[in-house]
């Protein structure tokens, strides 16, 4: 069985997430151990990508604590308890900045 991380991240890049970065939260964070930040080029993509990571981590045997796809927003957003995926299109990653915002925690490549 992969672990959370590795199913999460393997379903983003399955369906083509670009600029794939986790940040480590491990020892930081009592609520989440890593977020998986990613982009995708419009709509329909980021739609695509928080559902098939829905689809495999439930596959798999994970709990899916709530998923966030909402067509007026630009970033979307999938919570499986230890990890969140966030996927941003249009800009919206660059104005968020969440990679600079975690700037100090380590990121992890797989």
């Amino acid at each position: 069985m992969k672990s959370l991380l590795e199913t999460a991240f393997d379903a983003m890049d399955e369906k083509q997430a670009d600029d794939l970065k986790i940040i480590d939260f491990r020892g930081t964070s009592p609520f989440v151990d890593y977020f998986i930040i990613g982009s995708a080029r419009n709509y329909r993509m980021a739609r695509s990508i928080i559902e098939n990571v829905e689809d495999k981590a439930l596959k798999e045997g994970y709990e899916v604590k709530h998923s966030y796809i909402d067509d007026s927003s630009k970033w979307l957003l999938i919570d499986l308890n230890d990890v969140v995926c966030h996927v941003f299109y249009d800009g919206e990653r660059e104005y968020y900045n969440l990679e600079g915002l975690w700037k100090d925690l380590p990121t992890l490549k797989l």
